[in-house]
């Protein structure tokens, strides 16, 4: 029986842009490289995986993808906080950085979005308590995110999910 999604492993033009990246902006570690560059392997602050994300360098000449808008393939990669407050902060850095693209309230969790140094997609969420999600169990809500109502609601340190 499957438990949960363990990891996952992205082609990129630069594993080590992306390894600055997820450990400068997300706080990741670095669990295992190939000193060259062909690989990185890197763990989520906070995680018990051997590692949440690889990354496999294919080099500066490939093409963007064009998954959802010319082929099939993989929309998103969704990391989830505790707290509204650690939501809050990624936000900060993200936008700092100018990787931030949006965010939306999906009733079930509170996400925003943002984009790796090659262009793909990635979000932050928290899990709303399931106790609040009404509408949310069996509904697809996209509302705009309004972060500060939530933490008004929620409490900036109240762990989410159960």
């Amino acid at each position: 029986m499957i438990t949960g999604l363990n990891h996952a492993v992205l082609y990129v033009r630069d594993a080590r842009v992306h390894e600055r990246f997820y450990s400068d902006v997300l706080s990741f570690s670095t669990v295992a490289n190939e000193p060259a560059g062909a690989y990185v392997f890197m763990r989520a602050p906070g995680s018990d995986n051997h590692h949440d994300i690889a990354f496999f360098a294919v080099g500066s000449e490939v093409s963007n993808s064009t998954a959802g808008r010319g082929s099939v393939g993989l929309y998103h990669l969704g990391w989830e906080v505790a707290t509204l407050a650690e939501l809050k902060a990624v936000q900060t850095r993200l936008k700092e950085c100018g990787a931030l693209v949006g965010g939306s309230d999906h009733g079930g969790n509170l996400s925003i979005y943002a984009q790796d140094p090659d262009g793909l997609e990635f979000e932050v969420m928290w899990l709303v308590p399931q106790s609040d999600w009404g509408e949310a169990e069996t509904e697809a809500i996209i509302r705009p995110l309004d972060l500060e109502a939530a933490i008004e609601q929620f409490g900036a340190d109240r762990v989410g999910g159960g």
